[in-house]
């Protein structure tokens, strides 16, 4: 076990950002009014079955408000609350990349233009880059810190089909393929427990998320939220839906880690929905930071660690 971190059993983002940074540095949300192509028609309609934006957004990220604006008002929030002086515009509700060329990179010059914003993190998906934007910000790579972050969801393209989200694995392949190696810091999402994908299915996931070129991955268990077709889809037949309870989570993620190659930086294990929208499951109220906790005693108690059992196929 040779992890950069050293005290914990995975990588973790905290340290990979003290090491990076030197400093603690602050995401802060924005909202740039984006669409996406499973919504305006393009692809689809309706967006991803399980999306809804709202469970994710603070209260400044609202595409009312400039991009400044918004960079302003959260950067007032965190300095006065926790002290932290330096921030990265995270670009993160929608697609943000799915525009034209000059209006992405207008937004992005706005947001790297502020003073107190050292880099961007732009989320988008994999059908939704192009040479235009990985060649600009490749240059900015150069000056500032760039992530960019793809929704790969799930690595099944039947399930990516049932939730709506109009594009294939496949491409998702090619999109990391063709943004690697242009010093962008290269991000996987991905949701654990979407519909009709079994146990070994899901640690499969983990091996071929390892393939790709990423350097960091976001990972978090299947919510049913309010105001999403997955919630109908739910209410009408919860039959098709195994939804983890807090034990059953913590056991797979715990072997999940154990199937990820050791490099990868893990950002986060779970994203709680505000208790307004979840309609389930319901984990009794834990903080993420009790979760986590959770997750490294398993680890221990279960001898695992980050790439025990890469690159062992399933």
């Amino acid at each position: 076990m040779d992890l950069v971190t050293g005290s914990k059993r995975y990588n973790d983002y905290s340290s990979y950002v003290r090491k990076h940074f030197g400093e603690r540095v602050q995401k802060l949300s924005l909202h740039s009014g984006f669409t996406c192509p499973n919504r305006d028609g393009s692809k689809g309609t309706g967006g991803c079955t399980y999306c809804n934006n709202n469970s994710f957004n603070p209260d400044y990220c609202i595409p009312d408000k400039s991009i400044s604006q918004q960079l302003d008002e959260g950067v007032a929030f965190f300095s006065k609350r926790r002290g932290i002086k330096t921030y990265l515009a995270y670009f993160q509700s929608y697609t943000n990349t799915y525009a034209e060329a000059d209006r992405v990179i207008r937004l992005y010059e706005e947001a790297i233009n502020h003073p107190k914003v050292i880099g961007l993190v732009i989320g988008t998906r994999p059908d939704c880059i192009s040479e235009e934007i990985l060649t600009y910000l490749s240059g900015l790579s150069q000056s500032y810190y760039v992530s960019l972050e793809l929704g790969v969801e799930s690595t099944l393209n039947r399930t990516l089909i049932k939730v709506n989200r109009c594009h294939t694995y496949e491409e998702t392949i090619g999109a990391f393929e063709m943004a690697k190696n242009r010093g962008i810091h290269l991000g996987a999402h991905l949701i654990l427990g979407l519909p009709g994908e079994s146990r070994k299915e899901l640690l499969n996931h983990a091996i071929n998320i390892s393939e790709l070129p990423v350097e960091t991955l976001k990972i978090h268990h299947l919510q049913i939220l309010k105001h999403t077709r997955m919630a109908s889809q739910w209410r009408q037949h919860p039959e098709n839906f195994n939804l983890f309870d807090l034990d059953s989570y913590l056991d797979l993620i715990t072997d999940f880690i154990g199937y990820l190659r050791d490099d990868i930086i893990i950002e986060r294990f779970i994203n709680q929905a505000p208790s307004d929208l979840l309609l389930a499951p319901n984990w009794g109220g834990l903080k993420n930071f009790e979760i986590v906790s959770k997750i490294e005693q398993l680890l221990i108690q279960k001898d695992i660690w980050q790439g025990k059992f890469y690159p062992h196929t399933l």
